[in-house]
């Protein structure tokens, strides 16, 4: 079992041979990078290259590691128990099962992907240790102790919003995304938009890159945005010469779609204001 990206995915060496020790040392993959660069993608890719089905738990800020095991829903039970409903005599009617319990009791092998662990409390990740350790869980309100039929894939994607706990980390395999070269960025661009002319892709990754490189850019433009902006401007098939970065129209042609606070666009116009002021 092996994963070697797919048609829809980019993945260069050091993130397959990430992928692939994780497998094969049946750990979870833990891996970061800069927002837009393709961590969530990566889980739903390799559910695909590998023909198994994806299990997603998106990870918010109030989300407790209890919720991706079970929850009991006592409430309703006595609502019920008022009511002289005879679900009431069975447990098991009021628990919801959580992402964990539905990837243990798959009949295959499944992958699962933890999305932005780091969003939740500091406590989060190591209260899922040795549930990810052992693979099994102890459900205490009907005392049975639920086991993984198939050891699921997981992936845990950060955005590195804080740091995780050192024995979380000791159990998991790293790999930090990094952002894309401009070579690969073209090759992703080609697979995004087939047949786009090389022109343009040029001239539209020379201003990208000129951009992230801005100095007091609060927030970099991602892949991601990169390939919303290159929609736009095919869409208003704008002429690659008028992508060059011009000293007195710095502000990048339709740069909603990269530059994403005020901040960062007040420090683009500032830089056009000096840049007239000098010629």
């Amino acid at each position: 079992m092996q994963f070697q990206g797919t048609a829809d995915y980019i993945a260069d060496k050091d993130l397959m041979i990430a992928v692939n020790a994780a497998i094969r040392l049946e750990r979870p993959l833990l891996v970061k990078g800069e927002p837009g660069t393709g961590k969530t993608e990566l889980a739903r890719q390799v559910a695909a290259a590998l023909g198994m089905p994806l299990i997603e738990w998106n990870v918010k800020s109030t989300t407790k590691a209890q919720q991706g095991l079970y929850e009991y829903d006592a409430v309703s039970r006595l609502r019920d128990s008022q009511l002289g409903d005879e679900r009431v005599n069975d447990v098991r009617n009021y628990l919801r099962k959580g992402k964990l319990w539905q990837a243990f009791e798959a009949p295959q092998r499944v992958v699962l992907l933890i999305d932005e662990i780091d969003k939740a409390d500091i406590e989060f990740p190591n209260d899922l240790l040795q549930e990810l350790d052992r693979m099994e869980f102890h459900v205490y309100e009907t005392g049975e102790t639920v086991k993984a039929l198939h050891r699921p894939i997981v992936i845990i994607t950060s955005n590195n919003e804080k740091e995780l706990p050192d024995a979380f980390l000791r159990r998991c395999f790293f790999h930090y995304i990094r952002f894309p070269d401009a070579e690969t960025l073209a090759r992703i661009v080609e697979v995004h938009y087939p047949g786009i002319k090389p022109q343009l892709v040029a001239s539209v990754l020379t201003r990208f890159y000129e951009i992230r490189e801005v100095p007091g850019l609060k927030k970099k433009p991602s892949t991601s945005e990169a390939l919303d902006w290159i929609r736009l401007l095919v869409a208003d098939d704008i002429d690659p010469a008028d992508l060059a970065a011009d000293k007195k129209t710095i502000l990048p042609k339709l740069h909603g779609a990269l530059l994403k606070n005020e901040q960062d666009v007040h420090l683009f116009e500032r830089l056009a204001f000096m840049a007239r002021r000098d010629t």
